[in-house]
Parts: structure tokens; sequence; C-alpha cells
């Protein structure tokens, strides 16, 4: 993670690119994991926003390297109408474990969104960049936190930087299902949330278990109900900006060989 988060990028998915493909081709001595996969999903819904009111597929690619992973993701709705919404994301993290159990990892996610006939993707304006820290806690204590801060524009369209947190917790396994509960806030007024002030856009409830197909294929499956309190908001009236909650049912299937 970069000493100032305020530093300008125009090309971040180039260095994130070359950084990967770099550690890659050192050779199979320093490649330590490398992992594919792809998640079918009945809507695409980050962090409480609906990206394309379509199903998509999300594939995924990621390679170990010691603390580090460097990954490449993508999310491609099956619907033409929506494709304004595809998005091809490059992102590097480095993680620390303790004996207990407990982890912290810092990272750097660019989201880039390859619409057709959009800009380019050597484009500085096409790439938004957001770093982040997460903690997981132990077995004994199995919250997760997470903080990432992204590049954004306030009111006036000068550049910003917007702050989104969130808390994770294990509710159990009820009759082989897993249970977990989030919840997830922007700090304040953002245009890439679409949020008016600090906001509650991301409390969820996600229920998973294995599908088990066959002894050698089960993959995972989960649903997860989802509420923004923020989802839409009006212009300035004379009670100033109006909240419009909306809530979501995402069925995902996960797949990797």
């Amino acid at each position: 993670m970069p000493h100032s988060i305020a530093t300008t990028h125009r090309h971040p998915s180039v260095w994130i690119a070359a950084l990967i493909a770099s550690s890659v081709l050192a050779g199979p001595a320093t490649a330590q994991s490398a992992s594919i996969g792809a998640d079918i999903v009945s809507r695409y819904v980050w962090r409480g926003i609906d990206f394309g009111e379509s199903m998509s597929v999300q594939p995924a690619l990621t390679v170990g390297i010691g603390r580090f992973e460097f990954g490449a993701w993508g999310s491609y709705s099956i619907s033409p109408g929506a494709a304004d919404f595809n998005e091809n994301d490059l992102w590097v993290s480095y993680t620390h474990e303790f004996p207990s159990g407990a982890s912290v990892s810092v990272g750097v996610t660019d989201y880039y969104f390859p619409s057709p006939g959009g800009t380019g993707f050597l484009d500085g304006e096409a790439h938004t960049l957001e770093f982040a820290a997460s903690v997981s806690g132990p077995e004994s204590l199995p919250l997760s936190l997470y903080a990432g801060i992204v590049e954004d524009k306030d009111e006036g369209g000068k550049d910003t930087h917007t702050l989104y947190f969130e808390a994770g917790l294990p509710l159990g396994t009820l009759e082989g299902v897993e249970l977990g509960a989030h919840a997830g806030m922007v700090g304040g007024w953002s245009s890439f949330y679409n949020t008016p002030d600090a906001s509650l856009v991301n409390l969820g409830i996600t229920a998973s278990k294995v599908l088990r197909i066959t002894e050698s294929f089960a993959p995972p499956v989960s649903v997860s109900y989802i509420v923004n309190t923020a989802a839409r908001y009006e212009d300035k009236s004379a009670d100033g900006f109006k909240k419009h909650a909306r809530a979501f049912l995402v069925f995902a299937l996960s797949l990797a060989p």
C-alpha cells in the first residue's frame, strides 16, 4: 500500500498487471499457489448496489507468492442490455497471519468497467482505485473488519476520497447451513456509491452450503438477503436529500476445478 493514498494514478491496471506477470514468470520455484474459478450469480450486488439488474458470470484468477496474492476478477452480465456494468478488476494484497489464527491484510484494487464502446483500458478515467485493510479474528473471536478508501468526486466534481467500512460475523451452522451476517457503511457523500451522506448501504445475512452432486463434485452455493438503506436519492428539496431503501435476494453458485 502506498504511503499516500492521494497520489494520482493514470494507468493503475498497467502496473498491477506488470507486477502479476513478473511474479508468475519468475518460475515455479516462486509461484507457490494458483487457483481459478467462477461464480454464477442471480444478480451482481456489490456493497448494496445492483450492477446491471441481470444474472452474471464472475470469473477469477489468483496467484499466491509467499504472503502476497495477485488476482484478476471480473463480472459479465448475460444480458446484452446490461453490458455497461461489466467489470474487470486487478488486485494485489499482503497478508500476515498470527499464531493465534488472526490475520491482517492490506491491498489495492483497480476497478475497471469495460463497457462496449466506452473508455479504453489505458485511459486513466476508466479506472478507480481502492486502498484497503482488513482484520480477521481467530476462531475464538471470528469477527472480520474491512476498511477501504476509494478515489471519488465531491459534489463540486473535485477529486476526493470516500471511506467504506464493513464488519462481518459468522452466526454458526444450522442443519448443515452456515450462516453469517455483515454490515457495511459509506462515510459520507459519494458519487461512486451514490450516497447523499454517511449511510448504511450493505446490511445482510448469507446462508451457504455445499451442494453435493457427486462424491467428487460438490460446489458451494449461497443465498444472501441484502438491504441498502440509501440505494437511491432524489435531488435536493426543501427537506434535503431523501433516501430510498432497497432489498435484494441473491443466489450464487461457485465453480472451481
